[in-house]
């Protein structure tokens, strides 16, 4: 008897081959799988803006209370942060490795203006998302030409501006003065600021751009000879302290006007010395621990239990923490809105989907809300003002006032 072999055509192996990829599940990038979630993140751990580090330690910690409780939707968080000490050549060599070694699925709060320009263009051309940026700038804003990459704090540039509407309306004809940092952050909020006293920017009298690791006594002298009698102090929480506690050596008491991202009681007043401190104005949006306002809080008394059990070392009067406590939170609350589907574009979707989620950290009446064309997750802000112990709030929340609407090109 014999055996009939039977040739099959060219085209049926085609065929079979293109039902085996239909058929088959899809496949997740290389930063989810079943039981983990890679994060990748750039923080200056060290160097002259290494008071922000503070905000990677406390996303850190809170990753580790989300996995402790068991993750999100059966995830752990692996969260992978690289030290740059504020160089953005070193964030892009890190960012890198992070991408094509670690494999992280994406990138979140990593610090500064330069260091996340350095690295938009790559994650964009990749698909990844740059998530939640620890900077003010607007750039984080343009969802067509950079549909991969969103800020979350309101803009430098608003704050400037809320700034000067301030000092119209309770210091009107005073001579000001500025002491700004010179990199992006400083000429943003500094624009702001301008474009917000319009006619009466005249009024500034002195201004004078430092960089973040100087030493600075002689700019504050110069700047006191100048007559001002408001000092709006534009720059990093070390040289803040510097400049506060010059001020009284001198005997020079001007408005003192302390930029959101340097309002730290840790990181600024504290060693400018709080009794130097009072009565400085500044914005927030997130609520002050010290503040006897939230000693019944319930989210406080969340804060202060995370802090003793996943941050111990922090500092609870330490704003840069309780930012990445509340960012951290917010890149949970995408995740989860994601449920099964963890797919880049549908993290992105979510991300561009918040609709009044409001951080319990959050002052009230503080909500995100987001959308396709609305890459500005919180645009409101409230005035508040220094009592020598705790920010006391002035006035009510304000709308954060954009020089153009969200970016459409």
């Amino acid at each position: 008897m014999k055996t009939r072999i039977k040739w099959l055509s060219p085209a049926f192996f085609t065929a079979l081959l293109l039902a085996s990829i239909w058929l088959a599940p899809p496949t997740r990038a290389a930063g989810v799988t079943d039981t983990e979630i890679r994060i990748g993140n750039i923080m200056p751990y060290t160097g002259p803006l290494a008071a922000f580090a503070s905000i990677g330690r406390a996303e850190a910690a809170y990753f580790d209370m989300v996995n402790e409780r068991g993750g999100i939707n059966g995830r752990k968080i692996k969260f992978i942060s690289r030290d740059d000490s504020s160089n953005p050549r070193t964030a892009v060599e890190h960012t890198h490795e992070l991408v094509e070694q670690e494999r992280v699925h994406l990138m979140f709060g990593s610090f500064g203006t330069p260091s996340n320009l350095a690295t938009r263009t790559y994650l964009n051309e990749r698909s990844i998302p740059q998530l939640f940026v620890a900077s003010g700038d607007e750039e984080w804003a343009h969802p067509k030409r950079f549909p991969w990459t969103m800020g979350w704090q309101p803009t430098f540039r608003s704050e400037g501006r809320i700034y000067a509407n301030y000092i119209q309306a309770a210091y009107p004809s005073r001579k000001i003065a500025v002491l700004w940092q010179n990199d992006q952050f400083g000429r943003d909020l500094f624009r702001g600021l301008q474009e917000g006293l319009g006619l009466t920017a005249n009024m500034i009298v002195a201004d004078i751009a430092i960089d973040a690791d100087m030493s600075i006594d002689t700019q504050v002298d110069i700047l006191k000879n100048s007559g001002a009698e408001v000092l709006v102090l534009n720059c990093a929480p070390p040289i803040s302290a510097r400049a506060i506690r010059r001020a009284a050596e001198l005997g020079w008491h001007p408005q003192l006007l302390l930029v959101n991202a340097a309002a730290s009681i840790a990181n600024a007043l504290r060693p400018a010395g709080l009794q130097n401190s009072v009565g400085v104005i500044s914005t927030s949006f997130l609520k002050d621990a010290s503040d006897t306002t939230w000693k019944e809080d319930p989210a406080i008394k969340d804060w202060l239990a995370f802090m003793d059990k996943y941050y111990p070392d922090g500092d609870k009067e330490d704003g840069n923490a309780i930012f990445g406590y509340a960012a951290a939170a917010t890149m949970v609350q995408v995740l989860t809105q994601c449920g099964d589907d963890l797919s880049r574009e549908n993290i992105m979707r979510q991300a561009a989907s918040l609709r009044n989620y409001q951080s319990p950290i959050a002052l009230p009446g503080i909500a995100m809300t987001t959308g396709p064309a609305d890459f500005h997750p919180i645009e409101q802000m409230r005035l508040v003002q220094f009592d020598g112990n705790s920010w006391q709030p002035i006035g009510d929340v304000i709308e954060s006032a954009f020089a153009s609407g969200p970016d459409d090109n």
